[in-house]
């Protein structure tokens, strides 16, 4: 999401898992997130929200840790040929979340994206 003059952080959103998300919500805390870490203009984050299996293999490949864990931070910190600082990429494992608080998986969701943001900007 981003207003056509960049005033606002772009947030791209992939859900390639099957668990409900709050995709709006989950945005809209990013967007605030970047906002009060002064990342307002012309930036862009990407958020995805990922199985067990796939998140595993990140896991894997990038920490080489066996098994899945809830969130992964991929900072970039590029800017692209429009001039936009690509920050990075917040994985996170919706399942593993909702384990780590069964009482409020949607809690637990917020606090791993805010948390991956952090991680992207260092």
């Amino acid at each position: 999401m981003r207003d056509d003059d960049g005033s606002h952080p772009a947030v791209l959103i992939s859900n390639r898992q099957s668990m409900q998300v709050d995709e709006a919500g989950l945005t809209a805390l990013a967007i605030r997130t970047l906002s009060a870490e002064g990342r307002i203009d012309r930036v862009e984050l990407s958020v995805s929200f990922v199985d067990e299996t796939e998140m595993e293999r990140l896991h894997v490949r990038y920490m080489g840790e066996e098994g899945p864990t809830d969130v992964l931070s991929f900072p970039l910190g590029e800017v692209d040929d429009r001039g936009v600082r690509l920050l990075g990429d917040v994985v996170i494992a919706p399942s593993v979340a909702a384990r780590n608080d069964p009482v409020d998986p949607a809690r637990e969701m917020r606090l791993l994206l805010v948390h991956g943001i952090l991680h992207v900007l260092g």
